[in-house]
């Protein structure tokens, strides 16, 4: 193998799929990258088996073609501190590579690229969608945080795409809270659905949250490949299914509360100071045009209260939360005023956005209140 190619290029390259790399690798290969060149591209694979990053960059001077497993962390080390200059890379040996630059060189061990895994793709165009990347991201980011760590029921630790021709849903919840992202930007012939495991969610969000292009999205009920512009990410599916989260969004709750989102999360900050630490439980007590917020840790002696203006219409109510879950959410959403509507203080509260930010807001909260004395 030789071939030139950019070196602030590459460096991007292999920053975007070293992603993949695993901390702790089963196998030895699964350090390194798989590099190819094809004509006059190079192909450049990290996987950990669960998910696999692939992406493309033209190269210039391509003498031999041909395919080696390079160290990852070896390289990229090397590559962060050379300036921007057209490098070139020359199989020497059975096991070592050059790569010279204008005032130097380095010699870099190499393995054989048949050691590592192969991947196969068949059967994953069985279902196939067309999201446009800022909606995916903003999607991803909005629910993402409330997905769980449940080994018992796996499929609470992803985010769970429910997508139909007219609206696609994403869904995440650790059963205190739930988290719906609704858009209309994608496009797709059927209703299906699957779950993307939050890691797989994180990564895939870091890559396309600066793309205006679509991601095209390919899935059968085991895997998925996500495209866009010069790189696929592959990746394994949370198998199992979700709950009927339809269900448990109330429709009813008649007591409804309207107030500034960022003055209500800061105020329950505040007064989250004196919360105790292992519960985290606030009190919120409502009435006409009033909220006090109240916090108490009786093992330290300690409380706190802010009182708050507000539009508040419904019955007299007093109702716990667990502050960190309110103020999570109330600070994933982007709206200037929220709607937090009640039932009592036993049954869930839904967070949505003001009449006046519906229209471009697409996120509802759903929130389990906590019984406080």
């Amino acid at each position: 193998m030789k071939f030139k190619v950019s070196s602030a290029e590459l460096l991007k390259a292999t920053m975007d799929v070293i992603k993949a790399i695993p901390v702790k690798p089963v196998n030895p290969i699964l350090d390194n990258f798989l590099f190819e060149i094809k004509d006059n591209i190079l192909e450049i694979t990290a996987s950990d088996t669960e998910l696999t990053l692939l992406t493309k960059v033209a190269v210039d001077e391509v003498e031999e073609v041909g395919s080696i497993a390079i160290p990852a962390s070896h390289l990229t080390d090397l590559l962060k501190v050379l300036p921007d200059q057209p490098i070139s890379f020359n199989t020497i040996s059975d096991n070592t590579f050059e790569c010279d630059w204008s005032s130097g060189n380095s010699v870099l061990p190499y393995f054989p690229a048949s050691d590592y895994p192969e991947f196969k793709t068949e059967g994953i165009d069985a279902h196939k969608v067309a999201f446009p990347a800022n909606s995916l991201a903003e999607g991803i980011s909005g629910t993402v945080y409330a997905t769980a760590d449940d080994e018992i029921r796996p499929a609470m630790n992803g985010i769970f795409f429910d997508i139909a021709p007219d609206s696609t849903t994403l869904v995440a919840s650790d059963s205190h809270k739930l988290i719906c992202y609704t858009t209309k930007d994608v496009k797709a012939t059927e209703s299906a659905s699957f779950i993307l495991h939050k890691r797989a969610a994180n990564i895939l969000k870091s890559l396309i949250e600066k793309s205006s292009e679509d991601v095209n999205i390919s899935f059968n009920e085991g895997s998925a490949l996500f495209s866009f512009g010069s790189t696929i990410m592959l990746c394994r599916l949370v198998v199992g299914k979700y709950p009927k989260y339809k269900d448990v969004i109330p429709q009813n709750n008649a007591n409804t509360l309207k107030i500034d989102r960022t003055e209500l999360a800061a105020s329950i900050r505040r007064v989250s100071v004196c919360a105790n630490k292992g519960s985290n439980h606030v009190k919120i007590q409502l009435k006409d045009g009033q909220m006090e917020i109240t916090a108490q840790d009786l093992g330290f002696g300690i409380s706190a209260y802010e009182k708050m203006s507000c539009d508040y219409s419904g019955a007299e109510l007093s109702i716990g939360f667990k502050w960190n879950f309110l103020v999570e959410i109330l600070l994933n959403m982007t709206c200037n005023d929220v709607v937090m509507k009640f039932a009592d203080e036993k049954r869930a509260a839904l967070i949505v956005p003001s009449e006046e930010d519906a229209g471009s807001e697409k996120i509802c909260g759903i929130l389990m209140p906590i019984m406080v004395a």
